[in-house]
């Protein structure tokens, strides 16, 4: 019997590309044959973040790979199953010489499952070689250097695959079977569509155009959806790697025109890192706030936090911009960042419900779901840090200031159309008469805002200055800030 050769495994997770794709590189230097190969797990499958337009992206995604692929004779193997089952089906059909990813900075779902495979790679003798997820350091103690790092990283040359050098060993046909999703198969045109191709054309028509009027737009939640990158779902699931986005925005920066537009622009990639290395850092912020003095925060349980909690997340609060904001989401996955920091300062200041009753509904939502930005910055917005800023959003005062004409609230509110400006900010204001006369058909909403905010601010303040918070504070500063 002919002995079989060993392959290597080029495992995606987050980083569904061909370019600039250390793993893949690495491993298509060797000599051994490869396969690529994606896992679609059933823990993350059933898991509460995700929905079905994730999927969705990353089918159409993997289909674009596939694209790029066929000519050269290769492909990503779709599987169905735990990774390290379906690793233990490889392995018992041929010799795995090694297995290739990049590190993952995500839930504890695929921290237990990164474990599991690890100890499947010592038990088989199989050597894991994971690369870093841009500047993301795994087991950084402080942020001492992370800035000059991260400057470096993203400024080195990308690590390109030669593709056409690659050997593509075939699995099993019958490995990982699982049914086909009509589903995902479905284009929804509401969304923004997952590939390579999709994210090369957002990015060149950004920085080619859109990208003009950045500053201008960043936080109106309509000329937001034009002139943003609209980059992250694309950066999220790895189809452009953030050195790519970095290099291609300074070489535009150069630009007449452009210089300002793009430097707001290229501080929020420095951002995007930050937070996610917060989440590398600290992953235990998924079940409980980053500074543990705020555990006993006086949240509300009394008997109608569940029916306002279902109203913020059906977009049914009778705040015109919170529900605007909410439908929108719901119907495209996509809001701007002032708008997404509203959504989180209603529910966790004026309704004063935990919030981890609401972090995994956006996470639903949001087709750029990345969990280390999302919780982060859903505490940093939550006011349970102890060290940033305190905001809290007037919901009025951001429609009157970000959709002064009622553009956005008219699209996904359309029981409001016909309101004039300023009672479309503010339904409430209409006298009985006047209700009737529209034939208003749209709820009061479910809390004063004017006193909810009142309440918020000594209920924060008051917290905020507890000298447990303050202590607390400390420790997070120095694990999660550079020194000044």
């Amino acid at each position: 019997m002919t002995e079989l050769e060993p392959i290597n495994l080029v495992w995606l997770k987050r980083d569904l590309r061909l370019t600039d794709h250390a793993p893949l590189a690495d491993a298509a230097a060797l000599p051994e044959p490869l396969s690529l190969i994606y896992c679609f797990e059933p823990e993350l499958l059933d898991d509460p973040h995700y929905d079905e337009r994730h999927w969705r992206f990353i089918w159409q995604s993997l289909d674009d790979l596939d694209r790029v692929l066929a000519p050269l004779g290769g492909k990503v193997h779709r599987l169905w199953g735990s990774v390290t089952a379906l690793l233990e089906e490889i392995y018992r059909s041929q010799p795995v010489a090694g297995l290739f990813s990049h590190e993952e900075t995500g839930l504890a779902v695929t921290f237990e499952r990164d474990k599991a495979v690890a100890d499947w790679c010592r038990t088989r003798g199989v050597p894991w070689h994971e690369s870093p997820t841009g500047a993301v350091q795994r087991g950084l103690p402080d942020r001492r250097r992370w800035d000059r790092d991260w400057y470096r990283t993203l400024r080195a040359a990308p690590r390109d695959p030669e593709l056409a050098r690659i050997r593509w060993a075939v699995l099993p046909e019958a490995l990982g079977v699982g049914l086909s999703p009509g589903a995902w198969r479905r284009a929804n045109p509401a969304f923004q569509g997952g590939g390579i191709r999709a994210a090369r054309q957002t990015l060149a028509s950004f920085l080619e155009h859109r990208g003009r009027d950045y500053r201008r737009a960043i936080s109106s939640p309509s000329a937001s959806r034009e002139h943003c990158s609209r980059l992250s779902p694309y950066l999220a699931w790895g189809n452009l790697s953030l050195r790519q986005v970095y290099q291609a925005t300074l070489e535009r920066r150069q630009a007449p025109g452009w210089r300002y537009a793009l430097t707001a622009f290229s501080s929020r990639l420095h951002w995007h890192c930050h937070f996610i290395q917060k989440f590398e850092s600290e992953c235990a912020m998924e079940h409980r706030p980053v500074n543990r003095a705020y555990e006993a925060f006086p949240y509300r349980t009394d008997d109608r936090v569940e029916d306002d909690l279902q109203a913020w997340r059906e977009g049914q609060t009778g705040i015109p911009l919170v529900d605007a904001c909410m439908r929108c989401l719901h119907q495209t996955g996509y809001i701007n960042f002032r708008m997404r920091a509203m959504l989180v300062s209603v529910l966790c200041h004026h309704l004063n419900i935990d919030w981890r009753r609401g972090v995994t509904h956006l996470a639903r939502l949001f087709l750029d779901f990345e969990p280390g930005i999302h919780y982060p910055q859903f505490q940093m917005q939550a006011g349970v840090t102890g060290v940033n800023t305190i905001r809290i959003y007037n919901p009025v005062r951001q429609a009157e200031q970000q959709d002064a004409h009622g553009t956005f609230i008219r699209q996904w509110l359309p029981e409001l159309a016909e309101l004039p400006v300023p009672l479309l900010h503010q339904p409430w204001a209409l006298a009985p008469m006047e209700r009737m006369m529209f034939d208003l058909a749209y709820p009061e909403p479910i809390v004063d805002l004017t006193e909810a905010a009142r309440a918020a601010r000594e209920r924060l303040w008051g917290w905020r200055n507890r000298v447990e918070v303050k202590r607390e504070g400390q420790r997070v500063l120095g694990r999660h800030v550079r020194p000044s």
